[in-house]
């Protein structure tokens, strides 16, 4: 195929969360044609999940401007700049009608199951750049269909990738057959049917990231309804400083607000806490779990875990794409020193556009939370400046694409969440916070429903 005709075929983006929604309509706003690709029933399939969990970051911060003037002709109205949604709030009140207004651009239960050159593997050199791509789709209907594109944008984040309980990034040893009493989510503790799993039960913790904060502050709350409800908190490491946070000190009071409550949990009796403890197994005693680390030690039976350990990416549908990944973080090589966790915040890693999210394969980007791998910092805003940046550059707008139109504030914005049950709670300072983002407050990462990992900002 040469070059003109590739130059019609459209731009497969993989992902209808805020971030592919975002390229879609920057892809619109150039005069190029989308096709989203969601494995999904519906828009923001992930955010969905934590519908119940109410963001950090207000409304100004988490819609995209070309995704807005998109809308303003069907008459959607923005909602309050300084109030704070739900995940549910986000899905139903600017990412469905995202997608809608998109219409036929966004097809629903089409489950990417593979990316390539037409007619090449990654091995071939021999014409590769002058094919287009060919993405293999299955659809919820068992259908299987090959779809050309002139470039492709991968935003379908890392929410279907939780860690594992493992401390070596393996599952445990029993992890797999003891899949019914693990969850790799904050629970909805509203939600009759999981309240009653960890009502009265000895409840495992294992992560020590926003999200085990949220885990064990929601289970200190049903432990006042409903006695012998306990959880135990298992770290990898030792009890410092900073186990909770910066507390009062911190940067953004909603953040250092929930490890306070997760501190309180703890000095309240409702959660007890083990460290260096790395577990390396899990055993059946009756109905019950026994967590073993890799020293032998043995804990108490527990009748649920709860694994917080991160997410990471999927990977293994781009298998015959040449990407250059940061063999630490899963990152495209040029973005990994910028978010690096060892020495990045959410508030330290800065706008970046194609120039660090540029593959050996060209016309491929990994966009959203998925560019950072395994990071834990990434932003919302940072997003959807990303894609202004890939978009940019597939107009052969070389100039915008490497032009940074993004200012953030100085603490940053991550599309974190606050506590899904408390709608004042970022404005008092009492709600969930930085990177306890898309992952849950459910403290969820960059807004689009990621826990935030192990460890995170």
């Amino acid at each position: 195929m040469n070059a003109l005709a590739t130059d019609q075929l459209p731009v497969v983006v993989i992902g209808a969360g805020p971030v592919g929604l975002a390229a879609a309509a920057r892809l619109v706003e150039r005069g190029i044609e989308p096709l989203v690709l969601e494995a999904g029933p519906s828009a923001g399939t992930a955010v969905r999940d934590w519908a119940h969990v109410r963001l950090f970051s207000p409304w100004s911060e988490i819609t995209d401007p070309a995704a807005e003037k998109l809308l303003a002709p069907s008459g959607w109205t923005r909602p309050d700049g300084s109030a704070y949604p739900t995940g549910g709030d986000w899905a139903e009140r600017y990412l469905q009608p995202l997608a809608d207004i998109l219409d036929d651009k966004v097809r629903y239960g089409e489950t990417v199951v593979g990316v390539a050159r037409a007619g090449r593997d990654r091995i071939v050199d021999s014409g590769r750049d002058e094919q287009p791509f060919t993405v293999h789709v299955a659809s919820t209907g068992g259908r299987e269909e090959r779809i050309s594109a002139r470039a492709v944008i991968d935003a379908s984040g890392t929410w279907s990738t939780p860690g594992p309980m493992g401390a070596d990034g393996l599952p445990a040893l029993g992890e797999r057959s003891a899949a019914g009493r693990i969850s790799y989510r904050v629970p909805d503790l509203g939600d009759p049917a999981v309240r009653a799993r960890y009502a009265g039960k000895r409840t495992a913790v294992v992560g020590s990231g926003a999200s085990a904060f949220t885990a064990l502050a929601l289970l200190a709350d049903l432990a006042a309804d409903e006695p012998g409800t306990h959880a135990v908190w298992i770290l990898r490491r030792g009890m410092t400083g900073s186990t909770f946070g910066g507390g009062e000190a911190d940067q953004l009071p909603a953040r250092g607000a929930l490890g306070l409550r997760a501190k309180a949990a703890v000095e309240a009796g409702h959660a007890g806490t083990v460290t260096g403890f790395r577990t390396q197994a899990v055993e059946r005693d009756g109905d019950r779990l026994v967590l073993v680390d890799e020293d032998g030690r043995r804990l108490d039976p527990v009748d649920e875990v709860i694994v917080l350990t991160g997410l990471r990416p999927d990977l293994t549908f781009l298998s015959e794409i040449r990407l250059g990944l940061d063999e630490r973080l899963q990152a495209p090589t040029a973005l990994a020193p910028l978010i690096d966790p060892n020495v990045h915040s959410c508030g330290t890693v800065y706008p970046h556009g194609v120039h660090e999210l540029s593959h050996p394969e060209q016309g491929i980007y990994l966009a959203g939370m998925k560019s950072y791998g395994r990071a834990p910092t990434f932003l919302a805003l940072t997003g959807y400046e990303q894609v202004r940046s890939i978009t940019a550059a597939i107009a052969g707008d070389r100039e915008a694409a490497e032009r940074v139109e993004l200012t953030l504030p100085e603490t940053g914005v991550c599309g974190g969440a606050g506590l899904f049950d408390e709608p004042d709670a970022a404005q008092n300072g009492e709600g969930g916070g930085c990177c306890a983002a898309p992952t849950a407050p459910t403290a969820l990462q960059t807004g689009i429903g990621a826990p935030a990992p192990s460890g995170g900002c």
